[in-house]
């Protein structure tokens, strides 16, 4: 007799209520088809992901909702919380599609927001932004642009993970992290014109906990761009170019500004790009400051700037002619850096005349240009140098 035939029936009510707790512990699925969604890359689709977004959110249940192969439409969308649970998935295996008439996101300031969530983690997708005529509208000096939006923001929010996904031709900044804790961003693919207009790669700023890892950014801009309030980011294994580098600031845009502190950059790869490892700051009054720095196992392939600290910049000359950054850099190694300058000057660290950049540290470093060692150009910058370091420092100690 099978086993199965031999269970008393005392046995069956254990039984029921073991498949049906199994059963809750399935997260709940949301398809955006059911929804209504139209993969025909022409037809808005924003009020269906609004209404799978409901369900999931509303959820009290873990819930994933899922968007099949195709291209979907969408004009701007906020997703907004709070939910009634912190474990929403987005797994997306089409491509997100911002109109091509630029004006119809253009002054939204972002395309694709996610606003007071918890534990949302979006998983594979393209997001394309659809920037190129917003580029050429600005090259063309045109005043009646619009200043475009950020294709995917992550405002005020905690737990986040993005991984696999790839955001082509945003028509400003690509990823923005803001006023967030604990975010993981992973295996993220970025691409834009190398002279396409303010198109940073991954932004982040008053945020703490972020993890940048295992990413290939090429852009107009900055790879990698941290602005002020951003503490405790790591990033790590990120190949840069085309691009402006990974820069820390501009800082000191703002009289009373929060700081930066407790920054890692590691193993990480530049080519072709403006900038390397950058720090920079406006060329006036502020509170701000960036301390507790590492850069360190970086490769330069004809990089413009390998190494710069700008604490006088001042675009068009306008605001700040005259004044010196009030920005106090302190506490920054350099660590195994090398590779090529495509300039004469591989070090550059133009500090404030107000506030001298302390502790500085150069570790192993060993930039060439044109098969002859680089130059290094300091002013107002205290620190030391040790093991290889190529060119020699100029560093006062």
């Amino acid at each position: 007799m099978s086993t199965s035939m031999s269970l008393p029936i005392k046995f069956l009510p254990f039984l029921l209520i073991l498949f049906f707790s199994s059963s809750l512990a399935i997260p709940l699925s949301y398809n955006v088809l059911s929804f209504g969604a139209r993969p025909d890359g022409q037809t808005d689709s924003v009020k269906s992901f609004l209404a799978a977004w409901a369900q999931a959110c509303g959820s009290a249940e873990a819930a994933t909702i899922y968007v099949p192969p195709g291209r979907y439409l969408l004009s701007n969308v906020v997703f907004q919380g709070q939910c009634k649970n912190n474990d929403i998935t987005i797994r997306i295996d089409g491509t997100l599609v911002a109109p091509a008439d630029y004006h119809v996101i253009g002054n939204a300031e972002n395309w694709i927001l996610f606003e007071h969530v918890s534990g949302v983690s979006i998983n594979g997708g393209v997001l394309d932004g659809q920037g190129a005529g917003l580029w050429a509208c600005k090259k063309s000096d045109n005043s009646n642009c619009p200043s475009g939006a950020t294709t995917l923001r992550f405002s005020n929010s905690d737990n986040v993970v993005i991984n696999g996904l790839a955001s082509v031709d945003s028509q400003m900044f690509h990823i923005v992290i803001n006023g967030c804790n604990d975010v993981k961003v992973q295996g993220v693919k970025v691409s834009a014109a190398g002279d396409s207009p303010n198109t940073d790669g991954i932004h982040v700023q008053s945020s703490s906990g972020v993890t940048i890892l295992d990413s290939k950014i090429g852009t107009g801009d900055d790879c990698v761009s941290v602005g002020p309030g951003a503490t405790n980011l790591w990033i790590e294994n990120v190949a840069c170019g085309p691009g402006h580098g990974i820069s820390i600031g501009s800082l000191g845009k703002e009289q009373q500004e929060a700081r930066v502190q407790n920054v890692t950059v590691t193993s990480v790869t530049f080519t072709g790009t403006q900038n390397g490892v950058r720090i920079k700051s406006w060329g006036r009054t502020s509170s701000g400051y960036a301390r507790n720095i590492l850069f360190q196992h970086a490769l330069m392939n004809n990089v413009d700037n390998p190494i710069i600290i700008d604490q006088n910049y001042c675009p068009d000359n306008e605001n700040c002619p005259g004044q010196a950054s009030g920005v106090k850099i302190s506490d920054v190694i350099y660590q195994d850096i090398h590779g090529t300058s495509a300039t004469e000057v591989g070090v550059k660290l133009d500090c404030s005349s107000k506030n001298l950049c302390t502790g500085i540290s150069l570790e192993d470093v060993k930039l060439i240009y044109k098969n002859q060692p680089a130059e290094a150009s300091c002013t107002n910058a205290d620190g030391s140098a040790s093991g290889f370091v190529l060119p020699n420092s100029c560093l006062k100690t």
